[in-house]
């Protein structure tokens, strides 16, 4: 085994509960790909981990004591994971939810979705695929039900992003329920599905209550997920404004699995930003307005970051917004704290009297690490507008 001895500010952050190693804590590891233990400086033991650079961070904290990556043990991980997620299993509204979440779990660079019969696992670095056999061998130790897998990879090195990785094969696409909508999906094209599964309670808000007699924009809308969500709670109409040209196809997919006509739903391929400029002259206005771009994106017109240029969406929202209209405002961000988001909301804001109505982070499902902020990346803010 390997023995790493670790900078005081990193022993710091593992004796805080934090999991990911970051390159700059570690500033002349040589070694990647391996299981480690780690020393502090006064050779004191600090527990297990491995290295493996993935996009963020170049490795996870993995455990206090001499662990050694058996079948045994991730089949308790496993065991775990599953007993923290039964209240999704008793409900027959929704079928994919997530199974295992990284460092919220107790093991970073690994998730494993359910859509259905199918588990979907994600492997973010070198390290965790080269485990794949015997994590999958206990995976199907402990969740027997499941017909079959596929994968994703999430790092750089492979000549394929999508597999499928044993037993049953699903269909090309195939639907699952969330919140009793109908969503349909897809798991071996690309790193895509059709739908974010974190944003699962959101999406449950809008069915519930939110989009009600309203009509919706939902721009980054990529499959439209949120306006299906709004049309089946009774929206009046949608409009779902996205820059791929695929989205329009994936969108009318999820209208159709709900049997909604496109009659009241528009699906606009545009940049988002260009869509605020054309609606703001043709008049256009909207009771409830979501927001939930990427946390960085390029074009050939812009570039967009969200720690730097969120505010000028709400800015921008403000001008086509109906009154007393409602923004949800969406990051995904991890480097980006909740202060530092709502800073931004306010920003573009200006002087205009608006009420942060409720703040939610990821749900229970997306298990995050209590010692690390940045572990509960998701932040989305229901703001009512008073203009």
């Amino acid at each position: 085994m390997n023995i790493l001895t670790v900078s005081p500010f990193a022993e710091k952050k593992i004796k805080q509960g934090k999991q990911l190693l970051l390159a700059e804590d570690f500033p002349n590891i040589a070694e990647n790909n391996q299981l480690v233990y780690l020393y502090s400086q006064s050779k004191e033991f600090l527990g297990t981990g491995y290295l493996s650079s993935q996009n963020k961070g170049i490795g996870w904290f993995l455990s206090p004591k001499k662990q050694q990556l058996t079948v045994t043990y991730f089949q308790g991980l496993f065991e775990k994971a599953k007993a923290r997620r039964q209240s999704y299993y008793a409900n027959d509204l929704t079928t994919a939810f997530r199974l295992f979440n990284q460092d919220g779990d107790d093991f970073g660079g690994l998730t494993i979705d359910l859509y259905g019969d199918y588990a979907l696992f994600s492997w973010y670095n070198v390290f965790i695929y080269s485990l794949k056999d015997i994590i999958v061998e206990a995976f199907q130790t402990v969740f027997p039900e499941v017909l079959g897998g596929y994968e994703k990879i999430r790092f750089k090195g492979l000549d394929f992003e999508s597999d499928h990785l044993y037993g049953q094969e699903a269909a090309d696409t195939f639907t699952i329920l969330e919140n009793g909508v109908t969503y349909e999906v897809f798991l071996n094209d690309g790193l895509m599905t059709g739908i974010f599964l974190d944003q699962h309670e959101v999406r449950d808000g809008l069915v519930n209550g939110l989009a009600l007699g309203k009509s919706v924009l939902n721009m980054f809308s990529y499959t439209a997920a949120f306006s299906v969500a709004a049309a089946m709670g009774g929206a009046v109409e949608t409009t779902s404004v996205d820059l791929a040209k695929r989205s329009r196809e994936l969108s009318t997919a999820h209208f159709e699995a709900n049997g909604f006509s496109m009659e009241n739903h528009r699906l606009v391929v545009m940049d988002v930003f260009d869509y605020f400029k054309y609606a703001k002259k043709k008049g256009l206005f909207y009771d409830l307005i979501v927001i939930d771009p990427p946390s960085f994106a390029r074009n050939k017109k812009r570039t967009f970051s969200a720690n730097k240029d969120y505010h000028k969406l709400i800015a921008q929202s403000l001008d086509i917004l109906s009154e007393y209209g409602t923004i949800i405002a969406s990051t995904n961000a991890a480097n980006m704290t909740v202060q530092q988001f709502k800073k931004q909301l306010r920003k573009g804001l200006g002087d205009v009297s608006a009420d942060f109505v409720n703040l939610q982070q990821l749900p229970v499902d997306f298990a995050v690490n209590p010692n690390d902020p940045t572990s509960n990346y998701l932040k989305v803010y229901t703001i009512k507008v008073n203009k």
